[in-house]
C-alpha cells in the first residue's frame, strides 16, 4: 500500500513540482490541502483544486480558516497593537502559523505517514512549518524537496514539462502574498538595502484623491462597526475597511527585520486596514486605559509579536499573554475618527463613555478640579523624597 503524504499546496511552481515528485518518482499517495487565510477568492480556489487533481493528487482539501485565523491570532495582534520593529503588522508570518496548524491537523486526521511543504532553505517559513509539525504531529516525517535538493526554478520547470504538465511558468516580476492581515511584496528592490518599490509593484493602485473621514467602533478591543455599519464578524469589518482605505495607497511600507535563521531581510507590504486599525485602537486605549496598563501591555505585546514571528505560537506562555491582553480590553469600547488621505491617515480623536480624559476631573494645563495646589505641593515633596535624600547624602 502506498504511503500517505499531506502536502501544503498553493498551486504554484514549487508545490506543483512536489505533487509530481511524490506521485511519479516516489509512489506516494498525495493528499493536498490549501488553507485560505484571506488571500484567495472562490473562483481561484476552484482553479487550484482542479490543478491539484490534474497533477494527480488522491484528494484535495480546501480549508476556510479566515475567521479562525482572526480568532486565534489577529485579535491578539490588535489587542497588543503589534508592529514588528514598529513597522510591520506580521502579515505573512502570522498566517503561515495558521496554515501550518491546519495542515498538521489534516495530516493527523487522515493518519498520514509524512507531511510536506514547498519552502526553500532561504527564509523563515521553513522553520515555522517544521516546528509546528514537530509539535502537533511528532514522529511524522517532514519532506521538503525544494529545500532538500536545492532546486532552481529552471530545474523545476524542466522537470514538470518533462512530465507533461502545462501551466503558466512565467515568473512574475514581483512576488505577491495576500492575506487578511496584509499583502507582502517582494522584488529586486527589496533584495538590497536601498530602493523603494515602484508604483506598478503594489497590488492595489491608488485611485482615490481628496480626504475621507471614517468612524471605527471598537467593542472591548474588537472592530465591530465602520461608519455605523454593523458586521457579523470583525473579519467582515477588516475587509470592508481595506476596500475603503487601500485605494488611497495607505499602509504601504518596507519592513527591515531579523529573520529566524539569523540574516536580515527586506520585504514590501501593503496593509491599509491593519495599519489604520492598530493606530486607531491604540489611540482609543490611550484614552481609556491607565498608565500602567499601557506600559505592561507594550512590554508584553513586543515579546508576543517577536515570539509569534519566530513561529512559537504553540508555546504555552503565548496563552498566558493572550489572557492578559484579553483582560486589558474590558474598557476599550468607543468610536475612533480617522481621516484618510492619499498615502497617509490621521487619527482625529475618540469618543467613549470610558474616556479617562473626563473634564469632571480637570483639564490638562487649564483647571485642576480633582485636587488643590496644596495637594500638589505636598505630593511633589513626598514623591521626590528618596531622590532628594540620595543627593543630600552623596553631596555631604
Amino acid at each position: 500500500m502506498a504511503k500517505k503524504i499531506v502536502l501544503g499546496f498553493s498551486g504554484g511552481l514549487d508545490t506543483s513540482y512536489c505533487v509530481k515528485y511524490f506521485t511519479e518518482d516516489n509512489g506516494y499517495e498525495v493528499h493536498s490541502i490549501i488553507v485560505n487565510t484571506g488571500g484567495f477568492g472562490a473562483e481561484e480556489l476552484k482553479q487550484i483544486e482542479a490543478h491539484a487533481y490534474a497533477l494527480g493528487v488522491k484528494t484535495h482539501t480546501t480549508i476556510d480558516a479566515v475567521e479562525n485565523y482572526y480568532n486565534t491570532i489577529i485579535k491578539y495582534l490588535v489587542f497588543g497593537n503589534v508592529l514588528k520593529n514598529s513597522t510591520y503588522p506580521l502579515s505573512v508570518s502570522a498566517e503561515r502559523l495558521s496554515q501550518a496548524m491546519h495542515i498538521a491537523e489534516h495530516a493527523r486526521k487522515i493518519n498520514a505517514d509524512a507531511v510536506a511543504h514547498g519552502s526553500t532553505g532561504a527564509g523563515n517559513d521553513q522553520v515555522r512549518f517544521d516546528m509546528i509539525f514537530h509539535i502537533i504531529i511528532p514522529g511524522v516525517e517532514i519532506i521538503t524537496p525544494i529545500r532538500d535538493m536545492q532546486l532552481s526554478r529552471e530545474a523545476e520547470i524542466e522537470y514538470l514539462k518533462g512530465h507533461g504538465v502545462n501551466m503558466n511558468f512565467e515568473k512574475a516580476q514581483y512576488s505577491i502574498n495576500k492575506g487578511l492581515w496584509g499583502t507582502s511584496v517582494g522584488g529586486k528592490e527589496t533584495l538590497q538595502s536601498k530602493g523603494m518599490l515602484p508604483e506598478s509593484a503594489w497590488p492595489t493602485p491608488v485611485t482615490k484623491a481628496g480626504e475621507e473621514e471614517v468612524k471605527l467602533h471598537f467593542e472591548k478591543g474588537e472592530l465591530t462597526k465602520v461608519n455605523d455599519k454593523d458586521f457579523k464578524h470583525p473579519v467582515d469589518a477588516i475587509q470592508f475597511l481595506q476596500e475603503l482605505a487601500a485605494p488611497y495607497g495607505i499602509g504601504r511600507d518596507i519592513h527591515v527585520g531579523d529573520t529566524i535563521i539569523g540574516i536580515k531581510g527586506r520585504v514590501g507590504f501593503e496593509a491599509a486596514a491593519p495599519m489604520v486599525i492598530i493606530k486607531a485602537h491604540h489611540a482609543l486605549e490611550k484614552h481609556v486605559l491607565t498608565k500602567w496598563q499601557l506600559s505592561w501591555k507594550d512590554q508584553l505585546a513586543q515579546f508576543y509579536g517577536n515570539w509569534l514571528h519566530e513561529g512559537q505560537i504553540m508555546d504555552p506562555v503565548m496563552r498566558d499573554m493572550e489572557a492578559f491582553l484579553q483582560s486589558s480590553q474590558q474598557q476599550v469600547t468607543g468610536d475612533v475618527f480617522v481621516q484618510l488621505m492619499p498615502y497617509r491617515f490621521l487619527i482625529i480623536g475618540i469618543e467613549s463613555k470610558n474616556d479617562l480624559m473626563d473634564s469632571r476631573f480637570g483639564k490638562y494645563g487649564e483647571m485642576n478640579t480633582g485636587f488643590t495646589g496644596d495637594d500638589v505641593r505636598g505630593f511633589s515633596k513626598i514623591f521626590g523624597n528618596q531622590t532628594a535624600i540620595y543627593h543630600r547624602v552623596k553631596d555631604a
